[in-house]
């Protein structure tokens, strides 16, 4: 083949020089009759001078070059006419190479692929699916839970929810581990092994290798926004799959449940932790105000203040009284009159109480009938106290009212599983779809090939 190419190139090579001469030639011609009008008007000048004999010959030789020209001329298009036109390009024809390509395609694509289609039509065995749709739900609540509710969906939360929990949960070990013990795994989805090699499970698979085919057979939808979840679950019978579905309802409502009890014994827990709390604190104000009383011997300072205040006012009459009969007395009698003098002793007296009964007010001395401190710090660490005994008896009341909200919360269910999709059960088989496997598999195969090809002839136009 290539000695073919190179007589080809050869052969072209020397037809374009043929060409080329012809051409030259025949512009030579053309020239030639004006050279020779020159040349005649030039030897006609010259003859003149010299003589004729000269311009003859050279005309003569000049003639001759012309018919030699002309000859060759006509010899150079002879040969090119009789010289034969090859094709740019002969026609196409089937090399060894054309027949390896149609072979790799037919090995690669052809044979696999009809493997494939014999294999799902013949061997794959078919595959119900049973469908399940649940959500979570929660009582309805109003007033302030509402409110904070609707602002914490619009500020965004981070905590999970409960259907993120259950999505999480349907895809765990623990899910197989407990729809195991329902519906045995296993012997299912091995009885057609070895045959069905691709879709059944191999029987001594462990627990990890469930779980991964695990994947494979059930499939979960889940809206994040509405909280929806749609299980599918495929097996050889639709029996199996819907007891598979439900199966995973039953245990996504029991891990409700065991979230709830949950919630439960922390709430419980919580308002018992603040009622004793409350009580705790209740108890201490009741026996710090218990011990002031002890020590000042006083019930209600408030009180025992007014009965001074009264004392002193009864006194404060008193002495006027006393005042008044005095100065009348004075009036009518002399200076040394007895009953001026013991006048003058009782309003004496009644002046040495008021002092004595004013000191009692801010005197610690407990000879003078005080009871040992101020009245104004006594009234006030008495306030203080009645504050704190206050605020105790209104923390444990909350507390009473907590624990009893926290009880009526226990008595019901607060989030349950509510089935929208009761887990159905198939008529016909819909797994595996063989004309979309079919589908892939010859598309990955065509593509496959023809990656290999191209890679192959670029490599083969290079070397």
């Amino acid at each position: 083949m290539a000695q073919e190419r190179r007589l080809r190139k050869t052969r072209r090579g020397q037809a374009g020089n043929r060409i080329a001469a012809a051409e030259e030639a025949t512009s030579n011609v053309e020239q030639l009759p004006q050279a020779q009008e020159v040349s005649a008007t030039q030897d006609d000048k010259k003859g003149n001078k010299r003589g004729g004999g000269g311009s003859r010959k050279k005309l003569k030789k000049l003639r001759q070059k012309v018919k030699a020209t002309e000859a060759a001329l006509e010899a150079v298009q002879q040969q090119v006419a009789e010289t034969p036109a090859y094709p740019l390009a002969r026609p196409a024809q089937m090399r060894r190479r054309h027949w390896g390509l149609i072979a790799s395609f037919v090995l690669m694509v052809l044979a696999p692929l009809a493997a494939a289609v014999f294999y799902l039509w013949v061997v794959a065995e078919d595959q119900y699916v049973s469908t399940a749709g649940f959500t979570v739900r929660s009582q309805e609540s109003s007033g302030t839970t509402d409110l904070l509710g609707g602002l914490a969906n619009f500020t965004g939360s981070t905590t999970a929810s409960d259907s993120d929990i259950l999505y999480e949960f349907i895809q765990s070990q623990e899910m197989v581990e407990a729809v195991d013990k329902t519906v045995p795994l296993r012997p299912h989805y091995s009885q057609h092994w070895p045959d069905d090699w691709v879709f059944s499970l191999w029987p001594d698979a462990t627990l990890e290798q469930r779980i991964w085919y695990w994947q494979r057979i059930v499939g979960i939808s889940y809206d994040g926004g509405s909280g929806l979840i749609e299980v599918q679950a495929v097996a050889f019978d639709p029996e199996t799959a819907r007891d598979i579905t439900r199966a995973i309802v039953a245990e996504s409502q029991t891990r409700i449940n065991e979230l709830n009890e949950q919630a439960r014994e922390d709430a419980m827990r919580y308002a018992r932790e603040d009622l004793d709390e409350a009580l705790e604190q209740l108890k201490g104000a009741r026996e710090a105000l218990t011990q002031f009383r002890t020590r000042t011997r006083i019930v209600d300072p408030e009180a025992d203040i007014q009965g001074r205040m009264g004392v002193m006012n009864n006194l404060q009459q008193q002495l006027a009284s006393a005042l008044i009969e005095y100065d009348l007395l004075r009036g009518t009698v002399g200076e040394n009159d007895p009953r001026l003098k013991k006048a003058q002793q009782h309003i004496d007296v009644i002046r040495e109480r008021i002092n004595i009964e004013r000191q009692t007010f801010t005197s610690t001395n407990t000879d003078t009938g005080g009871v040992g401190e101020d009245y104004p710090s006594l009234i006030s660490e008495f306030e203080r106290l009645t504050v704190d005994l206050q605020y105790a008896e209104e923390t444990y009341r909350a507390a009473l009212t907590s624990l009893e909200a926290a009880r009526d919360e226990a008595t019901r269910q607060s989030r349950y599983l509510a089935t929208y999709i009761k887990p159905t059960r198939a008529q016909e088989s819909e797994y595996p779809d063989r004309p979309m496997l079919a589908s892939l598999v010859g598309l990955f195969l065509l593509l496959t090939w023809s990656i290999m090809a191209l890679i192959y002839y670029s490599i083969r136009d290079r070397s």
